[in-house]
């Protein structure tokens, strides 16, 4: 289950799914072994919200969430371990931003490991397009006074950012403001906001 983790946030899912993790049907003692991932502390559960409003607790789904590592340096050694041994070079790559992958998900758990670290509860939100078997998602829901704050995580380009702006459409009278979180410097596109991920802490200071 733990190994899961990162190759289901590669690929994207929009849950953590206990038989993908385990490759068959989902049974009593998988749920037992789930607990005791969890009461392990290595890593964070982000529940599924149903009806984002300021009080996010009240309509989480117990069913749907995603899983994300407390140690984002063990989750990058995770993800690049396939020839056996970790390369010193991916860590220099990564921090400079010359890694030749989508790091969309690496980038994802860093943010859900900051906002875990300043005692706050994740949530995120995922409803059906119309007309369409996809999905929108938003990242991460966080609390700001009696508004909330959706936040959408990119490793780098921002021009994409579909889900964040329906989802302000779809709940404006709860949304304190939208942000964006990416290597690109501060700045504002309509109504989002656009922060460099290293400055999430001071972003919840301010909540």
């Amino acid at each position: 289950m733990y190994d899961s983790v990162t190759t289901q946030l590669a690929t994207d899912k929009r849950s953590y799914v206990i038989s993908a993790a385990t490759g068959k049907k989902k049974i009593n003692k998988d749920l037992e072994r789930l607990h005791d991932l969890l009461d392990s502390k290595t890593v964070l559960s982000c529940h599924n919200v149903l009806n984002p409003s300021v009080a996010l607790p009240q309509t989480k789904d117990d069913e749907t969430f995603k899983l994300y590592l407390a140690d984002t340096g063990l989750f990058t050694t995770m993800i690049f371990r396939s020839s056996g041994k970790t390369d010193e070079n991916i860590y220099t790559k990564l921090l400079s931003d010359s890694l030749p992958a989508g790091l969309g998900y690496l980038y994802e758990n860093a943010v859900a490991q900051v906002i875990a670290g300043s005692d706050i509860d994740l949530y995120y939100h995922t409803w059906e397009k119309e007309n369409s078997s996809h999905y929108y998602e938003v990242d991460f829901l966080l609390a700001s006074k009696t508004k909330i704050v959706p936040i959408e995580v990119k490793s780098s380009g921002i021009g994409k950012h579909e889900s964040i702006t329906e989802f302000q459409k779809k709940y404006s009278r709860h949304v304190a403001k939208e942000v964006l979180l990416s290597q690109k410097d501060i700045g504002n596109r309509e109504m989002m906001k656009l922060y460099p991920i290293y400055m999430l802490p001071f972003l919840i200071e301010d909540l």
